[in-house]
């Protein structure tokens, strides 16, 4: 995967109107990409797939965790207001899921800008996303569902498991399939410089895109047997 242009020290423009705008722009994004992975059939009824943190990761590999979860906690909220929504309970599992995923991976990537890192990182935030939507999961759903505590432990193995390592792989795969194609977008938009980092690869990674299409391809097919329609 690329690395991060336009941003040297997310300290120094956190707070800049061009930051702020550009925030704006991924926010703007990520509630585009949220509905439309509506269109993804739910499983068991009340676990959805949602994309929106494909955005995000990019966002957070461009800015850094920070702008991530500012990103995350903006789109929560607004899907929280949204006449669908699960309200503050599906708000804060929102922001726990993306916050999980995508800080790991951003905050290793600001610290070296190789696609190694940025690998491990999603790598990372995959397998910690889904550790932590089991024990929330385990804690919250009996109170949101109105169901024995017992119930959801018999759902833990067979459906949220699965679900949770699906999303992430799904979310992990788009991520690096279209970080390079949305960067390349930004800078004709002029919303981030041309510019480079050391380990920045010059061209693609045929190898990575095609390992991740398969992966997509596959987590996808998984995702609608899940859900019961194949």
């Amino acid at each position: 995967m690329p690395n991060p242009e336009f941003v040297q020290s997310e300290k120094k423009s956190a707070f800049s109107t061009r930051h702020v705008v550009i925030l704006g722009v991924f926010c703007a994004m990520a509630i585009v990409v949220m509905l439309l992975s509506k269109v993804m059939p739910p499983v068991s009824g009340f676990l959805q797939f949602d994309f929106k943190d494909v955005v995000i990761a990019v966002g957070g590999f461009l800015f850094g965790p920070i702008s991530a979860v500012c990103i995350s906690v903006v789109v929560s909220l607004i899907e929280m207001l949204m006449p669908s929504s699960s309200g503050p309970v599906g708000m804060l599992m929102n922001v726990l899921a993306t916050c999980t995923f995508v800080c790991p991976a951003a905050f290793l990537y600001q610290r070296r800008h190789t696609f190694k890192s940025a690998v491990v990182g999603i790598v990372f935030g995959c397998i910690l996303m889904t550790g932590t939507m089991l024990l929330w999961n385990f804690l919250i759903t009996p109170l949101y569902l109105g169901v024995e505590r017992s119930a959801v432990v018999a759902m833990i193995i067979p459906i949220l498991l699965p679900f949770n390592l699906l999303k992430a792989g799904m979310n992990a795969a788009l991520t690096i399939l279209l970080y390079k194609p949305v960067v390349t977008a930004l800078r004709k938009a002029r919303l981030v410089a041309e510019q480079r980092y050391d380990g920045e690869a010059a061209g693609v990674n045929w190898g990575a895109i095609m390992i991740s299409a398969a992966l997509l391809a596959t987590f996808i097919l998984l995702g609608l047997v899940m859900a019961g329609k194949l």
